[in-house]
């Protein structure tokens, strides 16, 4: 779990030069020094390319520290997960970029940047960067009780003003509680200080990845409908990469049909009504993993429960929902506009009733189109009870708050992740 350390006053300067060290570090390491190298020994005429090579290695290496900086930062992350892909996707890029434009350019020098940029950024961040224990102190005042359940943290309770200051990295307090007028006069010097005081609901959404909300005029949400422009951008890609896709989709759908059709009696498509977008149903495609409807006993909310061990699923339905390729067909519910790639899963209508009439402000996750994936998916997996799906609504709610690309990209990488790992499948 990394938490984006720039937003604590008192490790600000630290945390940023260091980020200058180490990118600098890099440019010269992966970018410089092959250069220098390269071009005592090249040919005048092939100077030119290891020019432009140099101009788009540095992109990509500062890209590339960009991204996986800014994945790094959402709560339940590692950065170190996220290197790898990301150097590669801006390697790739510039690359791409290049072949396009009829660009000449060094297949050595990329390669040799690429990979000392892999290698420095890796080293860099084991051994300075994972040493490092996030410290916070906490006024034990109102409800700050529930902060001592988060794991990866050195909590420090501030309760004596006599003692000596502790090195911490920002002040977590109940800012709605009574706190003691001393008490206020200390958190108002420590933010003079430049030590960064936190909210404890900030402070646990920025730890957990969930936002929990009790009343709607209590939300910090700052609008209850997010990302207007940032949901028409995704809206066109999403529609886009589904015909880019859908050639190279088909031969693997029409393998999984047949072995669908082969296991089990019945369709090889299962229809089911879910909660969209805006509060509205719609069917949604999924290869049919289970026996069929009539073989199931029970009323249609217990019907749409997906339980551990359910002995409804197949033979080939148990490895398809693993690797969640029973997924795929609803590209045909992107290119309809009732789903995306990303957003919160849409639940059964059964399901989506029941929770409504038990959960407050369930029907707040509709504000965005559902997903084939989610935060809630990557973070939690598959769930049902009302309980767990509290905590689900919760990160549903983060995922709705903190709307962008930069989150999408995070959940398409975990995404990847969790289907090698089979995560949270049911």
């Amino acid at each position: 779990m990394n938490l984006p350390t720039s937003r604590f006053g008192a490790a600000r300067n630290a945390v940023w030069n260091r980020s200058r060290f180490l990118l600098g570090i890099g440019l010269v390491l992966a970018v410089i020094l092959p250069f220098a190298v390269r071009y005592q020994f090249s040919a005048d005429g092939s100077r030119d390319s290891l020019e432009y090579s140099l101009i788009g290695t540095a992109l990509a290496v500062v890209m590339g520290y960009y991204a996986f900086r800014k994945l790094g930062q959402y709560p339940g992350t590692r950065a170190s997960y996220y290197i790898l892909p990301s150097f590669t996707a801006t390697f790739g890029i510039i690359l791409a970029v290049f072949f396009f434009l009829r660009i000449d350019y060094s297949r050595l020098h990329f390669l040799a940047s690429y990979a000392i940029s892999v290698f420095w950024f890796f080293a860099a961040h084991f051994t300075l960067q994972r040493r490092r224990v996030l410290t916070l102190g906490v006024l034990p005042f109102g409800a700050v009780d529930s902060l001592r359940k988060i794991g990866h943290v050195r909590w420090v309770v501030l309760d004596n003003l006599a003692r000596p200051a502790p090195a911490i990295d920002a002040i977590v307090a109940d800012l709605r509680a009574d706190i003691p007028d001393e008490w206020e006069r200390y958190l108002t010097d420590r933010a003079l200080d430049g030590v960064m005081v936190m909210h404890v609901k900030q402070i646990e959404e920025s730890l957990t990845g969930r936002v929990a909300i009790e009343h709607l005029s209590e939300n910090n949400f700052g609008s209850l409908i997010p990302g207007i422009l940032y949901a028409k951008v995704k809206r066109l890609t999403d529609f886009l990469s589904v015909l880019v896709l859908a050639p190279l989709l088909l031969p693997l759908l029409a393998v999984v049909a047949l072995l669908i059709r082969f296991d089990s009696r019945g369709p090889i498509i299962f229809r089911q009504q879910r909660m969209g977008y805006r509060g509205e149903t719609f069917s949604m495609y999924k290869f049919r993993t289970m026996r069929v409807a009539e073989d199931s006993d029970g009323d249609a909310r217990s019907a749409a429960i997906t339980r551990n061990d359910d002995d409804r699923i197949t033979r080939i339905g148990r490895v398809l929902r693993q690797y969640r390729i029973d997924e795929l067909p609803q590209i045909v519910n992107i290119l309809r506009g009732e789903m995306s790639w990303i957003g919160p899963r849409p639940e059964a209508a059964p399901l989506s009733l029941w929770y409504e009439a038990e959960l407050p402000f369930y029907r707040y996750r509709h504000i965005v189109r559902p997903g084939i994936t989610g935060w809630a998916q990557v973070k939690q997996g598959h769930v049902a009870e009302v309980d767990e799906v509290l905590w689900k609504l919760h990160y549903d709610f983060f995922y709705i708050k903190n709307f962008g690309i930069w989150l999408d990209v995070l959940i398409v990488a975990a995404t990847i992740r969790t289907v090698l790992s089979g995560f949270g499948a049911r």
